[in-house]
């Protein structure tokens, strides 16, 4: 067996023997972590809950979504890389076609107010829209998705087990996938157990928490490890991927190069990382931030504002960010 066979091995290995931690849920089932703020995402009145979720988990992993049938949500959305695409630096799609962004890791959704890489979508439900029809993702016809599955052997029967007819409708799909990611909660990192008391830092991973709070968290606020809002971090734009970022949503000039704020959790798991994938490691994200000179001069000011770092303040704040990695 190959050496890149078997890690792929061991880590779905890894991931399919992962316990699901249990949290209180909140009135519309979404698991609610101590300490978390109330979840942003709504169930929509009239369905199981439960069935919801498990059909959503069966849309999710199944190529049926995509116009030939070979790629799922879950090939770009991998479960052990913190449903990241780990290692490709663009989205890849049916017929071999690359996006133009980096895959986003998929957790904690629920409290999440805007999505995609520009924040053009504002609710979860209608997130997968983006990718199912995208020529460059799954590139599906949706009047032909819909024929696909109400002709299935399976999912009529799982419709109606979630909405109570076995009518299949566009709306019906994506809200069952939502319900599904919106389950994808990570708050039981040691970063977690922590703050809460039941577990310790070590002395670099402690330093690496101040110099975080000190330099980062004003972005990537705690205990989400992000604001939900968007910056410019000062990335020279990449001329062979030429992206505006949310300007292209909102055609201010402010928004020029401006992309969401992601989620820091298990960002140890999540790499290629920043909106082009441009950056492998976590040290080579450091040392852009922690070199004023070499930013771009659309930076936000709070990005210009962490300063030089040393070597050894960029090593405990790694040491840190390893703290929210979650099993």
């Amino acid at each position: 067996m190959s050496r890149t066979i078997f890690a792929f091995v061991l880590a779905a290995t890894l991931a399919a023997a992962m316990v699901r931690q249990e949290y209180p849920v909140s009135d519309d089932g979404i698991p609610q972590p101590p300490g978390f703020p109330a979840p942003v995402y709504r169930i929509t009145s009239g369905t199981n809950n439960a069935a919801l979720a498990a059909l959503g988990e069966r849309l999710f992993e199944d190529p049926i979504l995509s116009a030939d049938s070979t790629i799922s949500c879950e090939t770009c959305h991998q479960p052990f890389a913190a449903f990241a695409h780990v290692d490709h630096a663009l989205s890849h799609g049916v017929e071999g076609r690359i996006g133009r962004r980096n895959v986003p890791s998929l957790q904690n959704l629920a409290w999440q107010t805007s999505f995609m890489w520009d924040g053009a979508i504002a609710n979860l439900d209608m997130q997968s829209l983006s990718p199912i029809t995208g020529h460059d993702e799954m590139a599906s016809n949706l009047d032909t998705l819909i024929h696909k599955l109400s002709t299935n052997a399976a999912y009529p029967r799982l419709f109606r087990e979630a909405f109570g007819t076995d009518t299949i409708t566009v709306p019906r799909v994506l809200r069952a996938v939502g319900r599904f990611v919106a389950g994808f909660v990570s708050a039981n990192a040691r970063y977690d157990r922590y703050i809460a008391g039941k577990d310790t830092l070590a002395e670099n991973e402690l330093r690496g928490l101040q110099l975080f709070r000190a330099h980062c968290a004003s972005c990537h606020a705690e205990p989400l490890f992000t604001n939900n809002g968007f910056a410019s971090n000062g990335l020279r734009p990449n001329a062979a991927l030429p992206d505006s970022g949310r300007y292209l949503v909102t055609h201010n000039q402010q928004d020029l190069f401006r992309f969401r704020v992601p989620t820091l959790r298990n960002i140890t798991r999540t790499h290629p990382y920043m909106h082009d994938g441009r950056f492998k490691k976590l040290r080579d994200v450091l040392a852009h931030y922690a070199s004023p000179q070499a930013l771009d001069g659309h930076a936000d000011a709070s990005v210009r504002s962490i300063g030089p770092l040393s070597d050894v303040d960029r090593k405990d704040i790694i040491a840190f960010l390893m703290t929210l990695e979650d099993q």
